[in-house]
């Protein structure tokens, strides 16, 4: 099994349950004890915003905000740049520990060793 996990979530309230399964599946591995890092891009990029994960719903699903908590407790969360950008959204408008950061830093990420990359 890998010692890291990047995952690159670009889904969000468009595509509910990749977006769920995406904070689930990071979640879970924080709490399994892997190292995780979690991507916001795309539709999910809003999520790195206060109370934004609150708005978010899907039935049956792990509620979003209590995912985030976890993720943010155990992991890293990072923000694209370029999507950040697209949403006028800067450093000072993100929730406490959320990065933002490029493809660049992904890549690095994604191509360390004892690494899985998951996109969803």
């Amino acid at each position: 099994m890998a010692k890291k996990l990047v995952i690159k979530v670009t889904a969000g309230a468009d595509a509910p349950e990749r977006c769920s399964q995406a904070f689930t599946v990071a979640a879970v591995a924080v709490a399994s004890g892997v190292e995780v890092s979690l991507w916001l891009t795309g539709e999910s990029a809003w999520f790195a915003l206060p109370g934004r994960a609150a708005e978010f719903e899907l039935p049956h699903a792990a509620p979003l905000p209590g995912l985030l908590e976890s993720i943010l407790a155990g992991g890293r969360l990072t923000l694209c740049t370029q999507c950040a950008a697209r949403r006028d959204i800067t450093e000072k408008d993100v929730i406490e520990g959320v990065r933002i950061a490029g493809a660049q830093v992904f890549v690095q990420e994604a191509l360390a060793d004892d690494t899985q990359a998951l996109v969803y």
